[in-house]
């Protein structure tokens, strides 16, 4: 029995979708950020109970702080984007959260530009307040050792592969350290935006992505380029086609970040079938009904769809390319466009 929904919540279902392809499926996968950096923060004498902790969201973080906060006794302050839906907001004031949301904006760039900008505004009126910082400090790592622990009891020994947005590092990032640190072989694979800063795609937009939680128009500091083997960029038409064809073949109906990853581990479980695919369904499909899945007969066959496999960054076009990520988890080694990575230390 659980003591707060947020554990409840949090808990993710591994689904075998054949022997060797698992989904890793969560209702809202940030609660185990949220949860383990807030854990910490009280642990560690950061923060006390009571105190107000505040970030930037454009939803699924807003709705993890708010359950963590609400289950560890703290104020919750929330500068969201104008993804923040109504359903969302009506949580949110009933769970206590101070929400304000920044004016409508026409790029991703500006919208979180704003938010960063209101977020410093507040915290020079409140210097009391905590700056999570859920893009950039690496206590957002910490709560994802149970995810770990979950694969390495549940799938069967031998080499993997994760495969899973990007987005603030955190979760792909931690989930691969801490099996490799266990001993385990773990490839990690990346799924990305084109348009998103993080793996160099800024020059070639995507005019449809509404999938910008796994990709970003700032720096995240909490990104460690040198932990990721592979990387897919994926554009929203490609991403439709395989959560539309994910839920047709298995009934998971997610998120486009899944349908991004559920394609990414086609392609690579194609290359190489010696390691068990694990992929993340990081939240459910709801956000997506009228912006995707309405859209659901425009979907392409997935069998008729493979990426451009690149060597330069200069080469990157929609609708989807990837490449091997020189490097991997051993040393920050070059970029594929020959430039140094920069390790980005939480």
């Amino acid at each position: 029995m659980y003591t707060h929904i947020a554990e409840a919540v949090k808990r993710p279902d591994l689904i075998s979708l054949q022997p060797d392809v698992v989904c890793l499926r969560f209702e809202t996968m940030k609660i185990y950020s949220a949860l383990g950096a807030v854990r910490h923060l009280l642990e560690s004498g950061t923060v006390q109970p009571g105190d107000t902790l505040v970030d930037s969201s454009s939803g699924i973080y807003a709705q993890a702080l708010a359950l963590a906060c609400h289950r560890y006794g703290m104020k919750c302050h929330i500068v969201g984007s104008t993804t923040v839906d109504r359903t969302l907001r009506a949580q949110l004031e009933i769970l206590g959260v101070t929400l304000e949301q920044v004016r409508p904006s026409q790029n991703l760039r500006l919208d979180q530009e704003l938010r960063v900008r209101r977020i410093a505004e507040i915290l020079k009126e409140n210097p009391s307040y905590h700056w999570m910082r859920q893009y950039h400090d690496g206590i957002h790592y910490h709560g994802y050792r149970d995810v770990a622990d979950t694969i390495a009891r549940e799938v069967p020994d031998g080499p993997l592969a994760l495969v899973g947005g990007v987005g603030s590092g955190a979760s792909t990032g931690a989930i691969a350290t801490y099996l490799r640190d266990a001993g385990r072989d773990v490839a990690l694979v990346g799924v990305q935006p084109f348009g998103s800063v993080t793996f160099g795609s800024e020059q070639v937009p995507d005019p449809d992505m509404i999938i910008a939680g796994i990709g970003s128009a700032i720096e995240f500091r909490n990104v460690r380029h040198e932990l990721y083997d592979r990387i897919h960029w994926v554009n929203f038409d490609c991403a439709l086609s395989g959560a539309v064809e994910l839920l047709r073949s298995s009934g998971i109906f997610a998120g486009l970040s899944t349908g991004a990853a559920y394609l990414a581990t086609r392609w690579e479980r194609a290359r190489d079938a010696s390691r068990t695919y694990v992929f993340i369904a990081a939240d459910t499909g709801h956000r997506y009904v009228e912006s995707a899945y309405a859209r659901h007969a425009e979907a392409e066959p997935v069998d008729a769809l493979k990426p451009h496999e690149i060597a330069s960054l200069d080469e990157l076009r929609l609708p989807w390319s990837t490449t091997s990520w020189s490097g991997g988890h051993r040393s920050a080694g070059p970029r594929p466009d020959g430039k140094s990575v920069t390790r980005a230390g939480g």
